[in-house]
């Protein structure tokens, strides 16, 4: 494994697998969110975004998270493992708020700078809907790929430790 992405709802804990796979397999992690939002969470331009994620992926070693859908599939293409966090909606939720209660106002280690933690109703909505509306999109993505890279499916914390401790048996 040497190009993974990591792809999951909000609070599913892509950005803390990421450190702790970079961490096992000396590999450098690129959270999405970071490069993303700019100062007073201004969005980056369609373009911008597009070249930035062009330049993360001509390295031929990384751990990237994030999903973006307009951009996954520049990401999935050369990534070699795919992790998709497959949590439940309440798990994901309940991560946000306790998230959202540790950082209030501050400005979280995998975000962009200018940008503190905050949460409203738009966020929750987009959270609580990710498995309606994004699953089936990823489920047909994943679809695509199963026959060229590595994909791993997990559905809950007790899995992830076990992908963990097996990763780090494999280093």
């Amino acid at each position: 494994m040497k190009r993974l992405a990591i792809i999951g709802s909000s609070g599913a804990g892509k950005s803390t697998l990421a450190i702790a796979l970079g961490e096992k397999l000396s590999l450098p992690v690129i959270h999405l969110d970071s490069y993303f939002w700019q100062a007073g969470w201004s969005e980056t331009s369609s373009n911008d975004w597009l070249e930035i994620q062009k330049e993360f992926i001509k390295s031929d070693r990384w751990i990237i998270d994030g999903n973006y859908s307009s951009t996954m599939d520049t990401r999935l293409d050369v990534a070699d493992t795919i992790i998709w966090l497959d949590f439940n909606r309440y798990l994901c939720l309940w991560r946000v708020i306790k998230r959202y209660l540790r950082y209030a106002g501050r400005v979280r280690p995998d975000m962009a700078a200018g940008c503190p933690e905050k949460l409203d109703l738009e966020f929750i909505q987009y959270v609580w809907n990710f498995p309606n509306l994004h699953r089936p999109e990823i489920l047909a993505r994943l679809a695509t790929y199963r026959n060229s890279k590595r994909i791993i499916i997990l559905q809950n914390p007790d899995q992830v430790l076990d992908f963990l401790t097996q990763t780090v048996a494999l280093t």
